[in-house]
């Protein structure tokens, strides 16, 4: 008989710096792999019909998140396209980069989406709030990691 445990792992990390480039904030935080990016995970492995993972978007919502979720609660602006996505043997890292007045505002919340609009979240993450001002700069990078044990 085989026991196979697969588990899957999303970890945050946020870094706000002012205009003059110094670092404000930063966080490291995780996250809630939500059933439309399970669900993405297993379409991906039975082909390509499901779009990749494309953009990133900023909230103010505060409410926990909870596998049913299908978006953020409140978005900040608009979704971001990501900067890069970066697969190696267990992990993949998606970086996005949130320029001046770009989901600027009390930053509770963050989303990884496969569309600039509609389409799926793969994961949603809550954490206390980053007041990211209009000439604030944001960096996230999110490392979802997948292991057996």
């Amino acid at each position: 008989m085989v026991n196979e445990n697969l588990k899957l792992r999303g970890d945050v990390a946020l870094v706000l710096k002012g205009a003059d480039g110094k670092v404000k904030d930063s966080r490291e935080i995780k996250n809630l792999i939500v059933n439309d990016g399970l669900e993405f995970i297993c379409s991906r492995m039975a082909g390509t019909s499901a779009n990749v993972m494309s953009h990133m978007a900023l909230g103010s919502g505060t409410t926990a998140p909870a596998a049913g979720q299908t978006d953020l609660v409140s978005i900040l602006g608009s979704r971001e396209a990501l900067d890069s996505s970066t697969p190696s043997s267990n992990t993949i890292a998606y970086v996005a980069s949130f320029e001046a007045g770009e989901g600027t505002g009390a930053v509770t919340e963050a989303g990884i989406f496969n569309a600039a609009t509609g389409g799926d979240m793969l994961c949603r993450t809550v954490f206390s709030v980053v007041n990211k001002e209009a000439d604030d700069t944001m960096s996230v990078t999110w490392t979802i990691t997948l292991t057996a044990s």
